[in-house]
């Protein structure tokens, strides 16, 4: 109880200041003091919360102000349905759930479609989340392997100038990648499946000619990707495989006479079946709530 009331009861005092009711502590529980609806939200809520007390994860106030912006009247998405959104990885952390009505959408898409592309800005979660499908579709047995590659591009930056050989060369590019599943699983576990090639982490350029079989693929930074590059990656997927492409079309680091291999697909294969784009937005940004704020104010400018 006292993990579902938070240190000074700061959980049960946040629940109040948002939904507007009154939370009352005595000997038998909890009494809720208010409107109907909002009482009646008050309870899902607290079996939501003690549903992530079951899974061994601690609350913290970010988790009890998501879910409950997520479940306002006007999202369609209920207690219920959070429940059983949870992403299971081999992790320290246990279960990843997606925060938002766009990151629901986007879990179901990779779900339900063998490739998708998620478009959005950052904090959105768009890698964070494809790399749990990876690990959940790993550990269910649904794939053997997971790659995971990026574009070696960045603004003002050559390769060329950087010590080291080529893999040296393309790490700092791939370092995010490897920070998510260091997330997600133990750090030997990761470097044992890197040696035995069950995680593979590698850049764009390394895919080509390749097909990938019986893999969790995910394209990220696909902004700085060419229209070539693209569709050499596209035409890589191989039998019982998945691919998630994701990428911000507004910080592109390619030259600016040059296309951009994301906004050209979205343009060529709108439509075709068995491929979904899922486009993310400052309302799904869940990192500090100042991030969502400079994000709209870029967008009124851009």
């Amino acid at each position: 109880m006292q993990v579902l009331f938070g240190k000074y009861d700061q959980n049960l005092k946040l629940i109040a200041q948002e939904l507007k009711v009154k939370v009352v502590r005595d000997d038998n529980g909890l009494k809720v003091i208010g409107k109907k609806p909002e009482v009646k939200r008050v309870s899902e809520l607290i079996d939501y919360l003690l549903s992530i007390i079951a899974d061994g994860r601690e609350i913290k106030p970010r988790d009890i102000t998501y879910a409950i912006q997520l479940t306002q009247p006007d999202k369609g998405v209920d207690f219920k349905r959070l429940i059983k959104e949870k992403i299971e990885v081999s992790t320290k952390g246990g279960l990843i759930t997606p925060k938002t009505k766009g990151q629901i959408e986007y879990v179901e898409a990779i779900k339900k479609h063998d490739i998708v592309f998620g478009v959005g800005p950052a904090g959105t979660g768009k890698t964070y989340l494809a790399m749990a499908m990876a690990v959940n579709a790993l550990k269910k047995g649904l794939v053997r392997r997971i790659i995971l590659t990026r574009p070696a591009i960045e603004a003002g930056e050559s390769l060329g100038f950087l010590p080291g050989d080529m893999v040296e060369k393309v790490l700092p590019y791939l370092r995010p990648l490897y920070d998510a599943l260091y997330d997600m699983m133990d750090p030997d576990k990761v470097e044992q499946y890197a040696e035995q090639g069950i995680i593979e982490v590698a850049p764009l350029a390394f895919m080509r000619g390749r097909t990938l079989n019986d893999a969790f693929v995910i394209l990220d930074e696909a902004q700085n990707s060419t229209p070539f590059q693209m569709k050499m990656f596209l035409t890589r997927l191989g039998f019982d495989s998945k691919a998630v492409i994701t990428g911000d079309i507004t910080q592109s680091d390619l030259p600016k006479d040059k296309a951009i291999g994301l906004v050209e697909a979205q343009k060529i294969l709108k439509g075709i079946e068995g491929i979904k784009f899922v486009n993310l937005t400052g309302e799904d940004v869940v990192r500090h709530e100042l991030v969502q704020r400079i994000i709209e104010a870029y967008s009124r400018v851009e």
